[in-house]
């Protein structure tokens, strides 16, 4: 039986990242469990984006990945989502996760250079399956990076 952990917040001293939901899975829809958290400035109460991260693997996480995340565009350009990735990966560790995957639109360069500055490696470009959900909102394809956390 899954057990959301204490991980209410988590900092590097730079940004901090404060929970805001933990959402329990949804069998029917295929959803995991997640904590969704606030990204702010450490030591304040600015909110410059957020991130969740979703435990565990099936298939709508091969497509979506276990992480997603967001930057307001005034504080875009200063790697604030890879530093995040870094610092919620903890809560996949302690899950006893050995792996997490982050996807994107294989256009959106921005998402995947913070991909790569996190430590991720592209694993491939899939096309989505029809009866996937991002496929019927008209999405076609993903890049699927792949981290490998006992490396």
């Amino acid at each position: 039986m899954f057990e959301f952990k204490d991980f209410d917040l988590l900092t590097d001293g730079e940004i901090s990242l404060k929970v805001e939901d933990k959402t329990p899975s949804n069998d029917e829809k295929g959803y995991l469990p997640a904590y969704r958290y606030k990204i702010i400035l450490h030591d304040s109460n600015i909110s410059i984006g957020n991130i969740d991260i979703r435990i565990g693997y099936n298939e709508n996480i091969y497509y979506g990945g276990n992480i997603g995340y967001g930057i307001e565009q005034s504080y875009r350009g200063n790697s604030y989502a890879s530093k995040a990735c870094k610092i919620i990966r903890q809560v996949a560790i302690a899950h006893e996760m050995d792996k997490l995957i982050i996807t994107c639109n294989p256009d959106n360069i921005a998402s995947r250079k913070t991909c790569e500055k996190a430590g991720l490696k592209l694993k491939e470009i899939v096309d989505l399956p029809q009866h996937n959900e991002m496929y019927q909102e008209g999405e076609r394809q993903k890049c699927i990076y792949e981290w490998i956390l006992g490396e």
